[in-house]
């Protein structure tokens, strides 16, 4: 009997333990982060936002530039063809002579690129007869534009913005000046703001860049974008 007593004192004081009880307290403990993790945690967040935002930055500017340098370039056109013809693309009178077979048209000459369409080629059967769709085939057959010179349809047809918009090139009234200009479509609003105060006077109506509305009040919506020729 007393043997028995001793071994059941024995198991008894074996489940109550230290031992036992530490061993528990390691399997059911939980840890968090340090602060040290933690502001190693915020630090890796916060330089991918910065890459992600700077790089989104870089694409939008990319694509102002490229807007700006189109005109550029389609100016520069313009007055190449003037310089080897003393006429303007679309205005030339001798087109059709030039470049016989192609579906260039004639102009009148007398210094506008008239009916004045921003996306020629797009829709209209009466394109082909514009002075201001004429010019891009005149200034692509005369080797001053990359395109299409065959058939008139394609040869006509406007390029496209980097803003999913056309490009128009002629005479119209913008904000109450009437001349030759070029058109871009669809242009957003704080594009329009930024084009406008890093190369002209910063206002919608005055200057030589300018548009049918006002995208300093309306900055979130898209634009018909001009610049004098």
């Amino acid at each position: 009997m007393v043997e028995r007593t001793a071994v059941k004192q024995v198991e008894v004081k074996s489940k109550n333990s230290p031992l036992t009880t530490h061993h528990s307290s390691l399997i059911t403990r939980k840890e968090g982060f340090t602060l040290v993790e933690l502001a190693i945690v915020l630090v890796v967040i916060g330089i991918i936002l910065g890459t992600v935002l700077k790089g989104q930055e870089l694409i939008n500017n990319a694509k102002i530039k490229r807007a700006y340098n189109m005109y550029r370039e389609v100016n520069a056109a313009v007055y190449t063809y003037f310089d080897r013809y003393s006429k303007y693309p679309g205005d030339d009178n001798t087109a059709a002579s030039l470049w016989p077979g192609t579906g260039a048209g004639n102009g009148d000459n007398d210094g506008l690129i008239e009916d004045f369409r921003i996306n020629c080629g797009a829709d209209s059967s009466n394109d082909p007869l514009r002075e201001s769709c004429q010019a891009w085939l005149h200034m692509r057959l005369a080797n001053m534009l990359t395109g299409a010179t065959t058939p008139t349809t394609d040869g006509i047809r406007a390029p496209s913005n980097p803003y999913g918009g056309t490009i128009g090139i002629g005479y119209t009234t913008v904000e109450g000046l009437a001349t030759n200009w070029i058109g871009m479509s669809r242009v957003p609003g704080d594009v329009c703001q930024t084009i406008d105060q890093q190369y002209d006077d910063g206002l919608y109506n005055t200057g030589a860049i300018r548009s049918y509305t006002n995208y300093n009040t309306n900055p979130n919506t898209i634009h018909d974008l001009f610049f004098r020729l």
